[in-house]
């Protein structure tokens, strides 16, 4: 009777299909999407399966940073988009507003840092101008509830990201080494990105019944 119990409740239909829509069918169509694509363009399969480090044979640890850095847009953006889908937000309409834009921006940082856009693909004065405008707004909409959670990081999480698109900017025309101006560049953007992270945490964890 146990072991029957057990398996109806590992075998549950509703949870079954739910799984199967929502995890195993989109993510067997963007592997099979993706390795197809990419083998038409051009690349080997094993340029495709392989992480770099493993084809270039270089240490793990190359671009650690920057990878990293990438985890803390991933994780803002999970952070908000779950919040978003697991809560009914019935207290307050913008806070969810809030939430789906913070993911957004989070999402689309971690893109460009990922696929180096605005370095490869879309002129980097382009590519600023859109996330400034972009926070800019989700700062004017929203300043009120924003100033109520957590102000101080939102602000410092936008000085620093400012100052590190400034220096990526200017280094050219600077008199110092090009790694000495990476190093200022990447910890702004590294720090301001944590701190967005601390910034989105606090807005997903905010008790709903506090909002007027």
């Amino acid at each position: 009777m146990y072991l029957l119990n057990f398996l109806k409740n590992i075998f549950d239909l509703k949870k079954l299909y739910k799984c199967i829509y929502i995890a195993i069918i989109p993510a067997i169509l963007f592997y099979s999407m993706s390795l197809f694509w990419l083998k038409y363009t051009g690349f080997e399969v094993m340029e495709i399966l392989r992480d770099p480090a493993q084809q270039s044979g270089e240490s793990s640890f190359i671009g650690f940073l920057s990878n990293i850095g990438i985890w803390l847009w991933v994780s803002a953006s999970a952070i908000s988009f779950f919040s978003v889908l697991t809560n009914d937000f019935k207290f307050n309409k913008n806070l969810k507003e809030l939430l789906f834009l913070t993911g957004v921006l989070s999402i689309l940082l971690a893109i460009d840092d990922f696929f180096l856009i605005h370095d490869r693909y879309i002129k980097q004065e382009i590519c600023f101008i859109v996330y400034a405008i972009f926070a800019g707004s989700i700062l004017i909409r929203h300043y009120k509830l924003i100033l109520k959670i957590e102000g101080f990081a939102f602000l410092f999480a936008g000085l620093l990201l400012a100052l590190s698109i400034f220096t990526d900017l200017i280094q050219s025309h600077i008199p110092i080494k090009y790694s000495y101006s990476q190093v200022f560049e990447e910890g702004f953007k590294f720090i301001g990105a944590t701190t967005w992270l601390y910034f989105t945490a606090r807005v997903a964890s905010y008790n709903q019944t506090l909002i007027e």
